[in-house]
């Protein structure tokens, strides 16, 4: 059992580091070379037709208010993302995606789709649950840390 924990380990790490370098590599290939990986992970998060607050996009991506700032003052320059000021509110600002921006947001949906299928591709129903089973419980885990119990099993 510790060998198996050691070499899922070490595939979960491998696997990380490559998926993000697969992105980054496609990302230099296509059209949308002047943002980064981590923009592009914005404009995902900021979705096709919610309006969130950079609040909203701070806490969805872990990230700090003053990174979001940046980060969206960096997108609003190169014509990815607007802000839209409330009718009702002016004070409360919005973020909504480009038409650029749009593009941006299918690639990467695209990528990600194509990715999962490959990924699934040659298990049943059966096993993706249990493959689904196993990423809710990492997803738990990365959620609530500081839950971890200090107990080794």
């Amino acid at each position: 059992m510790e060998a198996n924990l050691k070499e899922i380990n070490d595939l979960l790490m491998v696997v990380y580091t490559d998926i993000m370098h697969v992105e980054e590599r496609e990302l230099h290939k296509s059209e949308f070379k002047d943002i980064s990986i981590k923009e592009v992970h914005a404009i995902d998060a900021m979705t096709m037709y919610d309006h969130k607050t950079s609040s909203q996009l701070a806490k969805e991506l872990m990230i700090t208010a003053g990174t979001v700032t940046t980060m969206v003052n960096n997108l609003v320059r190169k014509g990815y993302v607007v802000r839209i000021h409330g009718d009702d509110d002016r004070r409360i600002v919005r973020l909504g995606l480009t038409h650029r921006g749009r593009l941006v947001y299918r690639a990467h949906d695209s990528f990600h789709r194509y990715m999962v299928k490959k990924f699934l591709s040659g298990f049943n129903a059966a096993q993706i649950a249990i493959i689904e089973r196993a990423l809710l419980n990492l997803r738990a885990f990365l959620e609530f840390p500081s839950q971890i119990d200090d107990k080794k099993e």
